[in-house]
């Protein structure tokens, strides 16, 4: 059988105001019937464009095939008319956006939407194509499909949203499927249950899937095949298992080591491609990696590596036999038996198996066991914070004069301590109330009851007067750099910022200290009198860090600091900040929904559900035992970059429930699949389960 989709030489060029630049050059691939290929690589490589182009989608972003073939089963989508093209696209071949919201129109509802692809490509009625878009929500797992088809996309949650843009895209049953990092921007939970609607879906309508991501653990999962590609070109392609257990590339391995497994040494240092991807307008002579190759020679520098075929394998690089044999020999084993070494690193110890859940769910559901224990951690003289009966609700606009006032409860009587120089990770998934905890913590936003003390003082009893002097010791990182940035000001005027407000020192002075503080971060001095869009999303991070440290404060709020970086930046910046930690004897409170990384730089870990706390444990033991189910579907949600690795426990069905309307009892009973009668009426108290534990659940895992 021959090849669904076979790429051949493939370049691509776009117009800008500094003339034509080439995003991908010579890019050759094929996809199988029924096959899945993953595109992986840093943001930059070309994985994105590589995947417009199959439809032409380049054509609207002033891009253009200049060279090569893009033949679908045996024709030339690269020479079609865009009449042929249009009937091509949705039907043939579809694509999931990484940005639902983006492949929407927010004007006309998501049913409309789905019946428009339908009967543009379909002969159905309307009635006909109503029907079946009902029927395509409902595959996807989405609850209501007769109320969602009428719903607009602004109306449904994330996860939801990206299941309905599945659905569409389904619609007329593609070949092929092209999926545009479609889990990036969502929980572990939902990512979960994505991958795995992916796999059902491809083996029922028989389909090919290419699927583009920087997350190697996808990867695994899902792909046969992996191809990795950077600064547009691939440098390497494989088989799954043979490509994560032998790379043969330095930058498919500098890869694989920048993901933190979940049995590395917390708080060691993370393995980073140092440096950064080249701009397309300034690519390097010769190998396009070897500016960041520790291997690089000067053949290297002066003459670029063709593709070399070995053993069913390609890759890019003029030293494959040399670098294999000396990573071997680094690790202690032969080059043929080097198979296992990488994947043992990446090797999960998980104490609760899916046995002995069974087992307690069924002790659950026969023990009716009291618990006693006190609605709160206890503080010590170590704590930089102490919250107590934390709560923030948020009105809601009433349907009636009559009707009772109701409310977001978004954090709902929280209570926890942050000690001295620790990192505290906050996890849980979108809606939970992490965010706004934090917002809430530094009284960016005013509590509606409860206490915060900060260094022994109660935040919430201050006047904005008084919390000024205070604010210079609170500090935040946040999610979006570019977006915390004035694109009007130089990087130097930016992290200056805080110095002159506080009145610290004079300008000359500020000055100084910004270039300082770049150097601090890891860039350059001259780097200051540059503007935000001339740097990278990890520089635009470092700079948003010296920013925050720029006050010398004692505490620091990371929220989602790292979680829009790709593989390799997130290992630099999360080394930047433990290294920042241990100089400037820094406290974190680190919000992320990679729990990997959370469970590395954390020390101890609090887990929010639906606006509560329900477990606080040190790192370590909260993943080798947690003790609320919740804690432990969380865990066993993340991918794991062992290809053949299959998920050995239930995945948490359902979203997150709406924080106006929790349910009664133990708010996560609804998707507990231990809950029993006592769990719907009872709501369980945060208490003590041994040394430094707490969890809030009337039946504890451990």
């Amino acid at each position: 059988m021959g090849a669904l989709l076979d790429i051949r030489k493939l370049s691509v060029d776009f117009q800008t105001k500094h003339g034509l630049l080439t995003a991908i050059s010579e890019v050759s691939f094929s996809i199988q019937p029924g096959e899945t290929v993953c595109l992986v690589g840093e943001s930059g490589s070309g994985k994105t464009v590589t995947s417009k182009a199959i439809m032409r989608l380049i054509e609207h972003e002033s891009g253009r095939i200049t060279e090569g073939s893009v033949l679908l089963s045996g024709q030339d989508v690269a020479k079609l008319p865009e009449a042929e093209l249009r009937r091509i696209r949705g039907k043939r071949v579809a694509m999931v956006f990484q940005e639902p919201m983006a492949a929407f129109d927010p004007v006309f509802t998501i049913g409309q939407q789905i019946a428009e692809t339908i009967l543009r490509h379909e002969r159905a009625s309307k009635r006909e194509a109503w029907e079946r878009g009902v029927q395509l929500l409902k595959r996807v797992g989405i609850p209501e499909p007769e109320l969602r088809m009428k719903q607009y996309p602004g109306e449904l949650s994330g996860g939801m949203l990206q299941r309905a843009m599945i659905a569409m895209a389904l619609s007329c049953g593609p070949e092929l499927l092209i999926a545009d990092e479609p889990t990036t921007a969502l929980d572990v939970t939902i990512q979960a249950q994505i991958l795995q609607l992916l796999q059902e879906l491809k083996h029922e309508l028989g389909m090919s899937i290419l699927l583009i991501t920087h997350d190697l653990g996808i990867a695994a999962e899902i792909a046969d095949r992996v191809i990795v590609m950077y600064a547009g070109q691939i440098v390497e392609e494989g088989a799954t298992a043979e490509l994560f257990a032998q790379p043969l590339h330095p930058y498919t391995r500098g890869l694989l080591q920048s993901a933190a497994p979940l049995d590395s040494v917390r708080g060691s240092r993370l393995h980073a491609i140092q440096g950064a991807i080249p701009s397309l307008a300034a690519l390097p002579s010769g190998c396009l990696f070897h500016p960041r190759c520790e291997y690089a020679t000067d053949r290297c520098r002066t003459e670029a590596p063709p593709l070399i075929g070995q053993a069913g394998r390609e890759a890019a690089c003029w030293h494959i036999d040399t670098i294999t044999s000396a990573v071997a020999r680094s690790e202690g084993v032969r080059p043929e038996d080097q198979r296992s070494g990488l994947q043992e690193s990446f090797i999960v110890t998980r104490e609760a198996s899916s046995s002995v859940i069974a087992t307690l769910s069924s002790v659950f559901h026969s023990t009716d066991e009291l618990h006693g224990g006190q609605s709160s951690s206890p503080s010590t003289s170590d704590d930089l914070f102490e919250v107590v009966n934390l709560h923030k609700y948020y009105p809601l606009k009433r349907k009636s004069l009559t009707a009772p006032r109701s409310y977001v409860r978004a954090v709902d009587d929280v209570s926890f301590s942050i000690r001295r120089n620790e990192t505290f990770g906050l996890v849980g998934e979108s809606g939970s109330g992490k965010s706004t905890l934090g917002r809430v913590l530094l009284q960016l936003e005013q509590a509606t009851s409860g206490q915060i003390h900060f260094q022994g003082t109660d935040l919430t009893s201050l006047t904005a007067a008084q919390l000024r002097p205070l604010r210079r010791e609170m500090q935040v990182i946040f999610q979006d750099p570019y977006g915390s940035l004035s694109p009007r000001w130089t990087v130097g005027d930016s992290i200056a910022e805080p110095l002159k407000v506080h009145g610290v020192l004079t300008a000359r002075e500020c000055r100084e200290r910004a270039e300082e503080l770049l150097q601090l971060v890891g860039l350059d001095a001259s780097s200051a009198n540059k503007y935000p869009h001339e740097f990278s999303g990890g520089q635009r991070q470092r700079i948003g860090i010296a920013r925050a440290i720029a006050l010398n404060p004692s505490f620091i709020l990371a929220d989602e600091a790292v979680s829009a970086l790709d593989v390799s930046v997130q290992a630099q910046i999360v080394n930047l900040l433990q290294d920042l930690q241990q100089k400037l004897g820094l406290t974190y409170l680190f919000i992320a929904h990679g729990l990997q990384i959370v469970r590395h730089i954390s020390d101890r870990i609090g887990v929010m559900y639906l606006g509560k706390l329900v477990e606080i444990a040190p790192s370590e033991e909260l993943f080798l035992r947690p003790a609320h189910p919740y804690t432990r579907l969380l865990i066993d949600s993340i991918p794991q970059p062992i290809p053949g690795k299959r998920r050995d426990t239930p995945l948490l069905q359902g979203e997150i429930p709406s924080p106006s309307n929790p349910p009664s009892g133990c708010r996560f009973h609804t998707r507990c699949p231990f809950a029993t009668a006592r769990c719907k009426e009872e709501q369980p108290a945060l208490r003590p389960l041994d040394d430094d534990r707490y969890v809030a659940c009337h039946y504890s895992l451990v």
